[in-house]
């Protein structure tokens, strides 16, 4: 069965129709993908399970805000009417920032065959091979590392991962910070933390800085002197921080202390560990896919209901998780106007063909092995904010 590959849309002509006097929902609806063929009438509602942190260690930095994304995404596309008459319907799984195994296991008992969330690479991991066995649909709106063991074809990722976003980083820092040594510090048996350290490893091998020290921390530290004071005895121009949320102002604030100089980057830095970190982040420098300053209509546009929904502005994981359902959904579309079929391959075929599909990370495409395509920002912390480090 051959599947056509998604092209620019020509709804991005609608874009220009955005106005002033329209509220944020109706702006959002201006943008959205145009309304595909009429699902057969037994098709009443789509469930799509969602895995996300919602207690647990993983909740505050990441399972919450995606969890806000995934609901404004599904009230703007059944508002939309992008899949006719027929309505997403999300059932919500609390990972408990401990397993996706259990959720994800339950979703597929209770006939649910695609599912998106999954924040935490080690989790994602920990799932792919049962997606494959039962042909369930995975397809995660945060994870980032660069390889997951054993993923078959029918996982997909929105973010992007280590190897795109942090080999650019070092090249931007080290050319206009100038640094000749670095150290990094990562969480060893994560396999985000791990996997973004070795990327940041190879691409400051490949720029010809001298690393002088790789320290290690397990679980969930919550002090991170022993390691910081070996960095700082070796005096690195830059320090490297590969961590999960939870773990990294408590990292920075330390390297502060001890090495108030040290230039420190971390990837995938969002507003959250910046509030964490206080007046240690000034200076920090990061890259991730989404930023609040993009002036494409449509992240505008999100961004704006969104706070007018939950009364704060969206971080990154609420923006790529509600770039991710519309994603699906327009998958969705797709697969039945292709195929007459919504079920888990067709599905999944018609993500494997996405092509410059407009979203708020930009023109959206999928690589051949499932993972996100698009520009990367790299980021400065400047009075508590984000600006554009180049």
């Amino acid at each position: 069965m051959k599947v056509r590959r998604f092209t620019k849309f020509a709804y991005v002509l609608a874009v220009v129709a955005l106005i002033v006097g329209l509220s944020a929902c109706d702006q959002i609806q201006q943008v959205l993908l145009p309304p595909q063929p009429e699902m057969p009438p037994e098709v009443v509602e789509i469930p799509i399970g969602v895995v996300v942190a919602q207690t647990g260690p993983f909740a505050a930095a990441y399972g919450l805000p995606m969890l806000d994304g995934f609901r404004l995404a599904s009230e703007h596309i059944n508002h939309s009417g992008m899949l006719g008459s027929a309505q997403l319907k999300l059932v919500e799984k609390d990972d408990q920032s401990v397993s996706a195994v259990g959720p994800v296991n339950e979703l597929i008992g209770e006939g649910v065959s695609t599912i998106v969330g999954f924040a935490i690479s080690t989790q994602l991991e920990g799932v792919t091979q049962i997606a494959q066995d039962n042909g369930v649909v995975l397809f995660s709106s945060v994870s980032s590392a660069p390889v997951l063991e054993g993923r078959g074809n029918f996982t997909f990722r929105s973010g992007l991962t280590s190897a795109v976003l942090n080999p650019p980083l070092v090249m931007a820092t080290q050319a206009k910070l100038g640094y000749e040594t670095a150290a990094t510090i990562y969480h060893d048996g994560d396999t985000y933390s791990t996997l973004s350290d070795k990327a940041f490893r190879d691409a400051l091998v490949e720029g010809g800085v001298e690393i002088v020290a790789m320290e290690t921390y397990q679980g969930d530290a919550t002090d991170y002197t022993e390691e910081l004071t070996r960095i700082m005895e070796l005096n690195p121009g830059a320090l490297f921080i590969s961590a999960l949320g939870a773990h990294i102002p408590q990292i920075i604030i330390e390297a502060r202390q001890l090495m108030p100089d040290v230039r420190i980057i971390v990837p995938e830095l969002t507003d959250i560990e910046v509030a964490g970190a206080g007046d240690a982040a000034e200076g920090v420098v990061t890259s991730i896919g989404w930023f609040s300053m993009n002036d494409n209509p449509m992240n505008q546009a999100f961004i704006q209901s969104y706070t007018e929904k939950y009364g704060e502005a969206p971080v990154a994981w609420a923006a790529q998780s509600y770039a991710t359902l519309n994603i699906l959904a327009a998958a969705i579309g797709q697969a039945y106007a292709t195929t007459h079929s919504i079920d888990a391959a067709a599905i999944r075929d018609a993500l494997a063909h996405t092509m410059d599909v407009p979203t708020v990370l930009g023109n959206f495409s999928f690589g051949a092995d499932g993972d996100a395509v698009y520009d990367p920002n790299i980021l400065l912390v400047e009075n508590g904010a984000f600006v554009a480090f180049e």
